[in-house]
C-alpha cells in the first residue's frame, strides 16, 4: 500500500525565520511554495522525501489546525504523509484495517525556479485510529530518487524520523499491521532505557521509541525528531559551525558504521541528528 514517505510537516509560528534556518541547515534553498486554507507553505525537496514548513496565513481549516497544534504542543513536527500509488485503493484498504480517512483539500505548490505547479490528492487518517499522530496518505507514483545537489557539506536525504510511543505493541499493530511497513528491528536495550522499533519505509526508517521506565499506557504517541544524512559529516559540521549553528562534537553513532552529531540550536524546532555512514566519509 505505502511505497515511501512523501513529506513531513513542520509547524511554526514564523515561516520566514524557520525557512531561513533550514536553508542553512540543509545547505539549499526551499524548492516549492504555496498558500491555501489559511496556511503558507515552503517545501524543501530532498532525495527521498520533502520537508514542508507551514505557518498560519489568513483564515481557513489548515490555519486552524496549525494554531491548535501550536497551542497544545508548540512548534515542531506536526504530521507525516506516506506516498501511495493509488489513493482510492489505499483508502479502501486502510478502512478495512480500521483506519478511516477523510479528504484533504489539494494543495497547489509552485516551484520557485521553474514555475511548475504540482498538485497531489491527499487524505488524512483518523487520529483516534493513529493514537494521536497526524498521518496522511498522498497519491504519488513510485519514482527514482530526486536529483538534489550532493556537495559534501549539504544534507541530501532523511535517514529516519522518530516517534515516541507509550505502547510499543500498539505501535507494531498500527505501523506494521495496518500500514504494512516492514518491521526490521525490535530491540530493548536496558543500558539506553529504550525499546526501539525500526520500520522500513522506502529507503528510510520510521523509528518508534519507547522509554522502558515509563511502562505501558494508553497515552497518545508523539512525533519527536529527525535524523538527516550527509555525504561528508566533517564538512557539514564545519559549514554549520561557520554559519553560527550550535552543534555538538562528532561521535560514533549507535548504529554500526555511522558517525553523527546533534544540533544544539533550538531554532530548528525539532530534535535533530546528522549522520554519515563511515564508508561515505572515508
Amino acid at each position: 500500500m505505502i511505497h515511501g514517505l512523501d513529506h513531513i510537516v513542520l509547524a511554526t509560528r514564523d515561516l520566514d525565520a524557520t525557512v531561513a534556518i533550514y536553508e542553512t541547515l540543509l545547505g539549499r534553498p526551499y524548492d516549492w511554495s504555496g498558500t491555501a486554507d489559511g496556511a503558507r507553505h515552503a517545501w524543501f525537496q530532498l532525495a527521498n522525501m520533502s520537508l514542508a514548513v507551514v505557518a498560519r496565513h489568513g483564515s481557513g481549516p489548515m490555519g486552524d489546525w496549525i494554531d491548535a497544534r501550536l497551542n497544545v504542543v508548540g512548534e515542531g513536527i506536526a504530521g507525516i504523509a506516506f506516498a501511495v500509488a493509488d489513493l482510492d485503493e489505499a483508502r479502501r484498504m486502510a478502512g478495512r484495517r480500521g483506519l478511516p480517512s477523510a479528504d484533504l483539500a489539494p494543495l497547489a505548490l509552485h516551484h520557485r525556479a521553474t514555475g511548475e505547479t504540482s498538485v497531489a490528492p491527499m487524505a488524512a487518517l483518523a487520529r483516534e485510529a493513529t493514537h494521536g499522530v497526524h498521518l496522511s496518505l498522498v497519491q504519488r507514483p513510485p519514482a527514482p530518487a530526486h536529483a538534489v545537489e550532493s556537495a559534501g557539506a549539504t544534507i541530501t536525504r532523511l535517514d529516519h524520523v522518530v516517534i515516541h510511543t507509550q505502547n510499543p505493541d500498539r505501535a507494531v499493530a498500527l505501523y506494521g499491521g495496518r500500514l504494512t511497513l516492514d518491521l526490521r528491528l525490535d530491540r530493548a536495550n536496558p543500558d539506553w532505557g529504550l525499546r526501539l522499533l525500526f520500520f522500513r519505509c522506502g529507503d528510510l526508517v520510521v523509528e518508534i521509541s519507547h522509554l522502558l521506565k515509563g511502562g505501558v499506557t494508553d497515552a497518545p504517541d508523539e512525533l519527536w525528531g529527525l535524523s538527516w544524512r550527509t555525504p561528508d559529516l566533517a564538512a557539514t559540521h564545519a559549514r554549520l559551525t561557520a554559519a553560527g549553528i550550535a552543534v555538538a562534537e562528532m561521535r560514533r553513532g549507535r548504529r554500526p558504521g555511522t558517525r553523527v552529531f546533534t544540533l544544539r540550536d533550538q531554532r530548528a524546532r525539532v530534535p535533530t541528528l546528522i549522520l554519515s555512514r563511515v564508508e561515505e566519509t572515508e
